[in-house]
């Protein structure tokens, strides 16, 4: 007897229509408009553009646009992961015990990511601000002079300012994803390695990070694609500065596209950073799609 419960009729394919249209019209056109305006020379307003091939890629190079802009967002990508995915798993593992009010705790170490970037990116410009912010204040009463210490203002320093400042939002989310993978972990393991001897770091290290690699896996690929699309804290906190100390990728466009007015220069750079994305998050999985099965 045949079984129809299995048979999806076509004319339900119709519903799928409207979203599709949607897919095509917000996302594949734009695609296709970005690779287009990358070999003119539009500048966003005046539609009388000319063609001008790989002109906008060689200028980038030649300039060093590229360079700085990669440069500072793969320091930026890679500190971002290592922070965020040490202070996350650290805090959820220390919440995963019998601690009285880990309820508290647990809301108290999301927060932070409830916040939306502008309001985060405004209170630390007031915490990092020289003389009267919080660190400034805090030097001042050990004795220090608090007035000279500008770590946003700082060419060497910015990027580093603004980083932490990402961490201290991202880390409750990952430490909430980290802390769902914790809870799945059979108790009966855990003791099984303490009776055979198991010292407190050979059970994180041989038992529980294994059991939790797909989500190891999750939180990294999740803070490498937010690395790399950085923008929020270099617009809000630095405007890009010092200098281009904190020109990421996405701000660098953004200036370019806007500011600058060279839409055709901001869609080659796009189109850079949309290949260097794509390629680092595919090497990324399957690199930790490898070590998921060795362990």
């Amino acid at each position: 007897m045949k079984n129809n419960s299995l048979v999806f009729p076509k004319k339900l394919y119709f519903f799928m229509l409207p979203a599709l249209a949607l897919f095509v019209v917000f996302w594949v056109v734009p695609i296709f408009q970005l690779f287009y305006y990358s070999v003119t020379d539009f500048n966003g307003v005046n539609y009388d553009y000319n063609f001008v091939g790989f002109d906008n890629f060689k200028i980038l190079f030649s300039e060093g646009t590229l360079v700085n802009s990669i440069k500072n967002t793969l320091i930026y990508a890679l500190l971002v992961v290592v922070g965020t995915n040490i202070l996350g798993l650290a805090v959820a593992m220390a919440l995963n015990t019998k601690l009285r009010g880990k309820t508290f705790f647990r809301t108290c170490s999301f927060m932070p990511a409830l916040f939306s970037a502008i309001v985060v990116g405004f209170i630390w410009s007031y915490v990092y601000m020289p003389g009267s912010g919080m660190i400034s204040s805090i030097i001042d009463l050990f004795g220090g002079d608090g007035s000279n210490v500008n770590l946003i203002g700082g060419f060497n320093t910015a990027l580093i300012a603004i980083i932490i400042v990402d961490i201290w939002k991202g880390f409750g989310t990952t430490m909430i994803i980290y802390l769902a993978g914790l809870q799945t972990v059979d108790e009966s393991l855990i003791e099984a390695g303490r009776i055979d001897g198991c010292s407190t770091w050979k059970l994180f290290t041989k038992v529980k990070l294994p059991l939790i690699s797909s989500t190891i896996t999750i939180n990294i690929i999740l803070n490498v694609i937010a690395g790399l699309k950085a923008f929020d804290y270099s617009f809000i906190m630095t405007n890009g500065g010092p200098g281009k100390a904190t020109n990421t990728l996405m701000y660098t466009i953004y200036k370019i596209a806007f500011k600058d007015q060279m839409m055709g220069k901001a869609s080659a750079l796009s189109v850079v950073s949309f290949i260097v994305i794509i390629a680092i998050t595919i090497f990324m999985l399957r690199l930790l799609n490898k070590k998921e099965v060795e362990m």
